[in-house]
């Protein structure tokens, strides 16, 4: 199970009118109900991994210590397993940053992950061409600033892609 991080995990930033990830460790606030929906994706038996692009590192607007910080939040209130995180700013070319599939190819090569059973959750339409491109499902969270272009299921909330996950992990296991 893929999860983007800003937007998903926790609420976005708007800047200029633009969603934008959090920059420092006080406007770092996680979503409603996240704890309670990956707690059931956790007690289902499914790993959890975080894939987030953080470019404003590369750009010099962000600080590696406020990213771990922020990081370290997700790891001691989440069952995460991992946190892949893309610091490239988009002109630097990396094969990490999504919309390319780089972060997922290399977490399925270290866990040993079946991308054809995998999930990526995110808010952006990125995020629904990284997870096609590495071969995964995709949810999108419902948000005013996507299409909804490209991603299997669109959904309100995590709670709703959590709720499609386990009903068809559900039926995977009675087939």
């Amino acid at each position: 199970m893929f999860l983007d991080r800003d937007g998903v995990l926790n609420a976005v930033v708007m800047r200029d009118g633009k969603p934008a990830s959090p920059r420092r460790p006080e406007e770092f606030v996680l979503e409603s109900g996240v704890e309670d929906a990956l707690g059931r994706l956790h007690a289902a038996g499914l790993k959890l991994f975080v894939v987030t692009n953080q470019p404003d590192v590369s750009r010099g607007l962000m600080d590696d210590a406020a990213l771990d910080a922020m990081h370290r939040t997700l790891r001691e209130r989440l069952p995460i397993a991992e946190i892949a995180c893309c610091r490239h700013d988009d002109a630097q070319g990396c094969a990490c940053r999504k919309p390319k599939p780089g972060m997922l190819l290399d977490l399925a090569t270290r866990w040993d992950l079946a991308l054809a059973k995998s999930v990526m959750i995110g808010d952006q339409d990125r995020d629904m061409a990284c997870g096609r491109a590495a071969g995964c499902a995709t949810i999108q969270l419902a948000r005013p600033y996507n299409s909804g272009a490209g991603a299997q299921h669109r959904v309100a909330d995590l709670a709703a892609a959590v709720a499609i996950i386990l009903q068809q992990l559900g039926s995977s296991i009675a087939a």
